[in-house]
């Protein structure tokens, strides 16, 4: 395999690769530790698709038969014009890990015709399954698969799977709500279970652990996770990652939540991982986890910018404009990395995130801290894919685009994905006896908010000029410019005509540049040609302005006022102006870009001696990224 395989575009999605430059640095041993964590991350795919939709597993097998049967010569179409959709479709399913678009929700239509899939499937004695056809071309079965619609039922509107079909949003709140006391210490309830009904009709969880929900793939995890435990960068890793294999055995949450002290605790190694059930964007309720596992490689250089912050995080925390009530009086254990992705499993893949903060636990998060990392080598290939783009030279005016388009505005990217991460996560307190998921439905959206807004206001501080982060205190203006003219403006590209904003954070960066259009005259939309542009005209107003909203956010969050909450995201965060969202798609559509973008993994390959024991590791690209999901297909599936 070769680097000069091309990335490539289907849909509206673009795949692209990244490189692990530390891998090299590494030692032999190191590099198993990477390989067998890597393994670890690969086997919980088949768990978030699942997860995702419950007939997703048996969707993808029947796609990827007729893939690979034309791939081998046994199958072959009369129109070419139908397989090439049928192609672009199943490389969409591959991206979003099951039928429903990975950030938009709703269910993908295909190109190809029902008989066209019928006949394939027919020619090469594949029984067809006829839930699985109505899956497809049915646009009113499974249309969503997670809704956040104010006033309608988010589990009976949503086809997620860690509900049983059935069971109401209320059923479901009222049994979780039963399991809550005054344990200043709660676990996570929900977090790990998928919630059925019995054989007499009562609600009952089904626990995804060793022997039970998920079993034969979490042994898996586990095998590796135990090959990984023995080749440890320090007793202190080699504790967290056999808390955690007790974790997957058990099912045990109080057991997790030992393993996430530990987690946050270790921060010497060179080589780190997350592993689990994690974040809970995928559930309408805001409960259950959806699995991930990503592997990371540290990168010292570039880690002096985040660990600066997190040395001075008690300072950011004391000069916060919100309420005094709602601040910590002591920031325990913020550690801050900029790291390199060595694989990507799970909820992180294709489509990652670009920074990370865990765990979510608020209870252990105060106690003990956190751990945040910007993923560089990540931010590295989006700016490299965006150069050139033309992207800002139609969006952004005229004279704002010099700012736009100047060496730092790549430094402030990654700046704000430190403070957000880093500090913004990291930030506040609740207010004893908030209930930690009170904000339900608008939990996630409200808190991507809080952390965005608080890298917002102190992006634009005197302090990061003094300790050196930013060369000047007006530098900060063309994160400004390009966070709100994303919140108002070019993030619609990413929406379908005549749908509203559901994914938490889009919602979090319309609420935050709406909010700011209504409540200040510093920043406004203004008509040049024809096309609508964002114009700011004062930007140390505007800051005050995400202070104000700042300090909102973090009192509905201590205090868990779910009704403001709801009234900041349904009147800011959701509804979308019709003429304005068809203005920004055919500008968009002219440039010819893809509005998502994916990654492909490297490959890595065991170095054994001339007994068969493992002794090195080597790293390979290339992979065309249909060979690497037909790959996990075959390698990572039971």
């Amino acid at each position: 395999m070769s680097m000069a395989v091309r990335d490539i575009r289907f849909a509206d999605l673009q795949m692209l690769r990244y490189t692990v430059g530390g891998f090299a640095r590494l030692e032999p041993r190191q590099k198993l530790l990477v390989y067998y964590l890597a393994q670890a991350s690969l086997w919980g795919r088949d768990i978030l698709w699942d997860q995702n939709c419950r007939l997703g597993l048996a969707l993808r097998s029947m796609l990827e038969a007729v893939y690979d049967a034309h791939r081998h010569g046994k199958l072959t179409c009369q129109d070419d014009n139908e397989w090439e959709a049928f192609v672009t479709y199943l490389r969409c399913v591959w991206f979003a890990n099951g039928v429903h678009h990975h950030y938009a929700m709703d269910k993908m239509r295909p190109g190809f015709s029902e008989q066209f899939l019928r006949d394939a499937l027919h020619s090469i004695g594949y029984e067809v399954d006829e839930e699985l056809m109505h899956l497809v071309f049915d646009p009113d079965f499974m249309p969503k698969r997670v809704n956040l619609a104010d006033g309608e039922d988010l589990l009976e509107t949503s086809s997620m799977n860690y509900y049983a079909p059935g069971i109401s949003q209320a059923e479901a709140e009222a049994f979780y709500g039963k399991m809550k006391t005054d344990d200043p210490r709660p676990p996570m309830y929900g977090l790990n279970s998928r919630l059925e009904r019995d054989g007499e009709g009562s609600l009952v969880e089904r626990v995804w652990r060793s022997g039970g929900m998920y079993g034969p793939y979490i042994d898996k995890i586990v095998s590796w996770l135990q090959k990984a435990s023995e080749v440890c960068d320090s007793p202190g890793q080699r504790e967290v990652i056999l808390t955690l294999i007790d974790f997957y055995k058990t099912g045990d949450l109080r057991t997790f939540d030992r393993y996430c002290i530990l987690w946050v605790q270790q921060t010497d190694s060179e080589v780190d991982f997350t592993n689990g059930f994690t974040e809970v964007y995928g559930d309408p309720l805001g409960l259950k986890a959806s699995w991930e596992g990503y592997v990371n490689i540290v990168d010292h250089e570039a880690t002096r910018r985040a660990q600066t912050l997190s040395d001075w995080a008690q300072w950011f925390e004391d000069h916060s404009p919100v309420d005094p009530r709602f601040k910590k009086t002591e920031c325990r254990g913020v550690s801050a990395r900029v790291v390199e992705a060595a694989m990507l499993g799970g909820d992180l893949y294709p489509s990652s995130a670009i920074g990370i903060n865990l765990p979510n636990s608020n209870w252990v998060r105060q106690e003990y801290g956190s751990k945040s990392v910007t993923i560089g080598n990540l931010t590295r290939a989006y700016d490299e894919a965006a150069r050139g783009s033309g992207f800002y030279e139609e969006f952004v005016l005229p004279e704002a685009l010099p700012m736009v388009n100047a060496p730092l505005a790549a430094q402030l990217d990654d700046l704000h994905t430190d403070l957000h991460e880093c500090l913004g996560h990291g930030s506040g307190q609740l207010l004893p006896g908030t209930d930690p998921d009170a904000l339900g439905a608008y939990g996630s959206a409200i808190e991507e908010a809080r952390a965005d807004l608080f890298a917002l206001y102190y992006i634009a501080d005197q302090k990061l000029v003094e300790l050196g982060l930013l060369p000047d205190q007006d530098a900060y203006r063309s994160q400004y410019y390009t966070y709100m003219m994303n919140g108002a403006l070019t993030q619609l590209v990413r929406i379908e005509e005549g749908r509203q904003i559901e994914e938490a954070h889009m919602r979090n960066r319309a609420l935050i540049a709406r909010w700011a259009l209504a409540h200040t005259q510093a920043m406004k939309l203004v008509k040049r040609d024809g096309k609508t542009y964002l114009e700011i005209s004062d930007y140390d107003a505007l800051r005050t302005v995400v202070g104000q909203l700042l300090a909102e956010i973090q009192r509905i969050k201590s205090e868990g006022d779910q009704a403001a909450a709801r009234r900041l995201v349904e009147d800011y965060g959701v509804e979308v102006d019709e003429t304005l969202h068809h203005e920004m798609l055919q500008r968009y559509r002219a440039l010819d870009l893809a509005p998502y973008k994916g990654f492909i993994n490297p490959c890595y390959s065991l170095v054994c001696d001339k007994e068969g024991k493992p002794v090195d590791v080597e790293i390979v690209y290339g992979e065309s990224y249909d060979e690497q999901m037909m790959r996990y297909g075959r390698e990572y599936s039971l």
